[in-house]
């Protein structure tokens, strides 16, 4: 996982949160909003996306081995 991919899945679940709390998305939307800033923060602290894998995608530039 690159820099600014994970910056953003920094950034984004930041505004989600903010989003909730401030009560501008609120009940379902705002459920799964906490679950996708969830799953961005754990993505980028650990640096794999499971997904990434299964698409084939690599957001890194330094090439693996």
């Amino acid at each position: 996982m690159g820099g600014v991919d994970m910056a953003i899945r920094i950034i984004v679940p930041l505004v989600l949160v903010a989003l909730y709390f401030t009560g501008t998305v609120t009940g379902t939307w705002g459920v799964v909003g906490l679950v996708v800033a969830a799953v961005f923060v754990l993505t980028s602290l650990v640096g794999f996306c499971p997904l990434y894998t299964l698409l084939g995608m690599n957001t890194c530039k330094i090439k693996s081995a």
